[in-house]
């Protein structure tokens, strides 16, 4: 039996490593693809001589023809501090990457799954969010090349479905956190962590009371896997529905790290959504999926990440 081609877009990024390793632990071919503004090669590495794995540096906005079998589209920035350093170029990566990778899978009949995200919601008025929900987004503020470029990157996958018969998948990710984070990605988990190991005072934006539900990259993962298999184009969200306040979570880094750290506040940047929580049912009816791995388990694995990343052991 042939092994499946795989088509990794980001594939080199925090979420896309982590999808490469498991593509090949299946023994399925892969080909990444990835511009490296956020991605890194280190996060791959263990793969470039594998002869089931490619690496093509490739920026989604230019079209590319190649033979695969299913297309994982998670080429974007995704964290504020980047997705904000060129707005133009993430509304850009989010409409023309999808436009062409969606062409792509049209040409040569691949299924595509579209890493869409929680943000489609914007600043949620319903709580937890469900698939059902259209949002709350405001289409001229400094978060919308991204809310928005991934609502129109939707709208693409659906047209497409609807006029061509494409095979598409889209999921809809919340907070995720775990090894191989970007420590300057402006992230709250990774902010803290880093902000703790280097003995700084934790920086809390607003109150700290606002909320978010944070899944460990494991979990996403095979949230992933299961999507891209099933037979539901969804949108479907992927996350954690436990909810934390940021408080909470400075707190909880803190205390694992060094517990005499100061917190400070911050006025809250704009747009920052004051609730974030998915409900997963239609993941667990459809998928039998939902999260293993808790909260203060994954911090561990993460902040034991970053501190050998640092040389602090």
């Amino acid at each position: 039996m042939q092994p499946t081609r795989n088509l990794v877009t980001g594939g080199a990024g925090f979420l896309g490593s982590h999808l490469v390793d498991r593509l090949m632990q299946a023994g399925e071919e892969v080909i990444c693809l990835d511009n490296y503004f956020t991605g890194r090669k280190v996060n791959i590495a263990q793969w470039i001589e594998h002869p089931r794995f490619e690496l093509i540096r490739h920026d989604v906005t230019e079209p590319i023809k190649l033979e695969v079998d299913q297309i994982w589209h998670l080429a974007c920035p995704a964290s504020p501090v980047h997705y904000q350093f060129n707005p133009i170029k993430t509304a850009k990566t989010s409409f023309l990457g999808t436009y062409n990778m969606l062409g792509l899978a049209r040409r040569v009949g691949a299924r595509l799954l579209l890493a869409s995200t929680s943000e489609v919601y914007g600043d949620p008025e319903i709580h937890p969010q469900p698939e059902s929900y259209q949002g709350c987004v405001n289409t001229i503020g400094i978060r919308s090349c991204y809310d928005e470029g991934k609502r129109i990157a939707e709208t693409l996958c659906f047209d497409y479905q609807r006029m061509h018969g494409t095979e598409i998948r889209v999921m809809r990710i919340f907070n995720t956190y775990g090894p191989r984070m970007l420590p300057d990605d402006g992230r709250v988990v990774s902010n803290f962590i880093m902000q703790a190991l280097r003995g700084e005072p934790l920086t809390i934006y607003g109150d700290g009371l606002q909320t978010r539900s944070f899944c460990y990259v494991d979990d996403l993962i095979e949230g992933m896997l299961r999507l891209m298999r099933s037979e539901n184009p969804g949108p479907i969200n992927i996350g954690n529905p436990r909810e934390f306040t940021i408080r909470s979570l400075a707190e909880l880094i803190r205390n694992r790290i060094q517990p005499n750290l100061e917190l400070i506040s911050k006025p809250l940047p704009q747009d920052d959504p004051i609730q974030r929580q998915p409900l997963i049912d239609l993941a667990k009816k459809e998928l039998d999926w939902e999260p293993l791995i808790q909260l203060e388990d994954g911090l561990t694995r993460t902040i034991d990440w970053f501190r050998e990343q640092l040389g602090n052991n």
